[in-house]
């Protein structure tokens, strides 16, 4: 018999007393002795039984194993999810990286245009499109600079371990803002370069004024993507590049119209040292500064390192003091993660005010701390509201993105659902229409609801609400009222003998006034209200309201509130209103506006310039913002419905480029910049909306 590989003489173990006994006077002897027995049984039978039932055995132990295994693979298969659904999932994610390498193409440089070649010798480098993009032709900053920019044509590489952060300012709370905002670049650094981020296993530290210590963060183990290995330490050009940034002057870290955005950014190498410079006179020049360096860094897929220039020169200012984007998360709720994905998008683009419409007549999803029978009454569902922690976490968010949040209770019309408890708390009808047949009469989309002027509790409530909010996001000189679309039939139904537009009138005052009581008794600078009937009369002093002018750039009341002294935030319909040309969500009736407004319609749009406005009235234009309602919008759609396309405001509103072209041409180079933007966007995990085809994008200026 085999045994191992070697013929087995059973002799050998059944002589007592030999020499050659495997386990010669042994406790297990007997046993030893009772197996060599078996062995040799089974040696005989196997020989005498026939080759049918030997084949039996076979299968029998065959289907036995298979069992085993069959049962063992479904307790894996348990296993494996549950460890699934407990593993972490990083934003982060490599490996579903959404810009694919393009290995078979290089692109070399020709009269300011990256032109497209076949990479087929292996030998020779191959030039990515970035780095031609960047290297060849006008700078590539959205929006772009309104100064004075200077670019070496030679560039270097380097990892983003090799950054090191060194502030300068006299101002503490300003350097540890400026710490917060200098961290979450290096995450938007380590996701260019397709590096997985773990935030527990970052370090940092500051070096102060003369002391010299580094910012990093630990590498994690290597992931493969593309064929190339990240995570392992790879060497570039440099080995260090310190970033210096330097606040001169202001410490407010308060958002006000008056904060001084301007900066400079210089960069020159020394040997294998990059040294940056940013240089500002508040925290919010300087993060624009942060944003600008940002632009000037690219991933390249070739060496798989990040690339700069040599040397930079870039002084920056912004045309405009308001560039805003507002969002309507009563129509729809959006997570917190969903907003602040898109203040990042906003802070890349040097845009500076989230207004935040928070509730309206449909939902009421913010859980007041005095009054949560709002949310109770008026929220979706339990899970679709925000807390006053996740409102504090937006507003924190947004300030290391140089962004404010502008939160709006809209009133008193649009608020519906949420106020109609009020009688079973002793409090009288808050709001008057709630859910009123035939709505058309009453409002202007389901459902109806409309606050109650002449009770003192609609008052309290809306104080109480404005002091919770303005807690949450910070000392301010810009809240807004909402204060739109109010209808005045369905308060004649309570007041038929009272002049509706004067308790209109009466209604903003007293919120004006509940706005300062919970300001500390200081009422903001700038009060924002939504032009409407009520704001072409002159009922709302000038001094104190800010107009946000929705309506067409045409109407006239855009001269009309000018020359009565309003200051303006435009918004204007047929430009800026980004929910516009997704057709009708209603049988019958206008329930959408028309048609789809373009990138280029939102960056052509310069009302200014149209309506020929003379310096002083030119100073009364507070800057724009887009609007996002979200009738036909939900979190799925939210980022390709927002960008590009908000960016394209942002380059307008900081820029405000001059424009000889026609009506609706938009410069070549202006589609490029966009273009190398809109991949930015998606590289930091924005769904961005495509511009055009793959093919106009890898060869610049062929469609256009």
């Amino acid at each position: 018999m085999f045994l191992y590989g070697t013929v087995f003489d059973f002799s050998l173990c059944c002589q007592p007393g030999d020499t050659g006994d495997p386990i010669p006077n042994s406790s297990l002897r007997r046993r030893w002795m009772w197996m060599c027995h078996v062995l040799r049984y089974l040696y005989k039978m196997s020989l005498a039984v026939s080759l049918r039932r030997a084949m039996l055995v076979l299968l029998t132990g065959a289907i036995f194993i298979l069992t085993v295994l069959y049962w063992n693979q479904g307790v894996t298969k348990a296993q494996a999810y549950n460890e699934a659904l407990e593993r972490p999932h990083s934003h982060h994610d490599a490996s579903g990286f959404p810009i694919p390498v393009e290995k078979s193409w290089t692109y070399k440089c020709e009269n300011d245009r990256c032109i497209r070649v076949g990479h087929h010798r292996k030998s020779a480098k191959r030039v990515s499109f970035i780095s031609c993009s960047m290297t060849c032709g006008d700078i590539n900053i959205w929006p772009h600079p309104t100064q004075k920019f200077l670019l070496s044509s030679h560039t270097h590489s380097f990892s983003v371990e090799d950054v090191q952060l060194h502030i300068e300012t006299s101002h503490r709370e300003v350097r540890k803002q400026l710490q917060l905002a200098f961290d979450w670049f290096l995450k938007d650094l380590r996701q260019i370069q397709r590096l997985d981020y773990v935030g527990s296993s970052s370090e940092s530290t500051v070096s102060e004024s003369s002391s010299k210590s580094r910012h990093h963060a630990d590498v994690e183990p290597a992931a493969t993507l593309f064929g190339a290995t990240f995570g392992v330490r790879k060497a570039g050009d440099l080995n260090r590049i310190q970033v210096k940034i330097t606040v001169l002057k202001s410490g407010d870290l308060n958002f006000s119209l008056e904060n001084d955005e301007t900066y400079q950014l210089s960069s020159l190498t020394e040997g294998h040292r990059l040294q940056v410079e940013i240089t500002a006179n508040s925290y919010f020049g300087a993060r624009h500064g942060l944003s600008t360096l940002q632009q000037l860094i690219w991933f390249d897929d070739e060496d798989h390192l990040l690339h700069t220039y040599a040397n930079s020169k870039v002084k920056d200012a912004p045309k405009f003091r308001y560039r805003g984007l507002m969002l309507d998360t009563s129509r729809h709720f959006f997570s917190v993660e969903s907003i602040k994905r898109t203040i990042v998008g906003m802070g890349l683009a040097k845009m500076n005010r989230f207004h935040w419409h928070l509730t309206d007549a449909q939902s009421f999803p913010y859980i007041s701390r005095y009054y949560p029978e709002l949310a109770e009454h008026g929220a979706y569902s339990e899970s679709e509201t925000y807390t006053e922690q996740d409102v504090r976490e937006v507003a924190e968010f947004a300030k290391i993105y140089g962004v404010q949040v502008i939160p709006e209770i809209d009133a008193p019309a649009h608020a519906g659902n949420g106020w109609d408890w009020g009688p079973k708390r002793g409090m009288g009808e808050l709001a008057m229409c709630i859910n009123q047949q035939p709505w058309s009469f009453y409002c202007g989309e389901p459902p109806c609801g409309q606050l109650n002027p002449k009770n003192n509790h609609t008052y309290l409530i809306l104080q109480r609400l404005y002091e919770e909010l303005l807690q949450h996001t910070g000392p301010t000189d810009l809240f807004h009222l909402g204060g739109d679309e109010v209808n005045l039939d369905c308060w004649a139904q309570y007041f038929n003998d009272t002049d509706l537009r004067g308790l209109w009138c009466d209604f903003m005052l007293q919120a004006m006034a509940r706005l300062k009581l919970a300001n500390n008794g200081v009422a903001p600078k700038h009060v924002a209200v939504w032009s409407s009937a009520l704001t072409n009369t002159k009922c709302l002093p000038n001094s104190q309201f800010t107009v946000q002018v929705w309506g067409g750039s045409t109407w006239q009341e855009n001269y009309d509130l000018l020359d009565n002294g309003y200051n303006v935030i435009f918004s204007h319909v047929d430009a800026w209103y980004l929910d516009c040309g997704f057709g009708s969500w209603r049988a019958t009736g206008d329930a959408a506006c028309a048609p789809y407004r373009t990138w280029q319609n939102v960056y052509k749009h310069r009302p200014w310039e149209r309506m020929r406005l003379d310096k002083k009235r030119r100073k009364q234009v507070l800057g724009g913002e887009v609007c996002m309602w979200t009738e036909q919008v939900d979190e799925n759609q939210l980022d390709n419905r927002l960008w590009p396309r908000t960016a394209a405001l942002a380059e307008r509103l900081w820029t405000d480029p001059s424009d000889d072209h026609d009506m609706d041409i938009v410069p070549p180079d202006v589609f490029r910049r966009i273009s190398l933007f809109r991949n930015r966007l998606v590289e930091l995990g924005i769904r961005a909306e495509a511009l055009f085809p793959k093919y106009c994008a890898q060869n610049p200026g062929e469609c256009i």
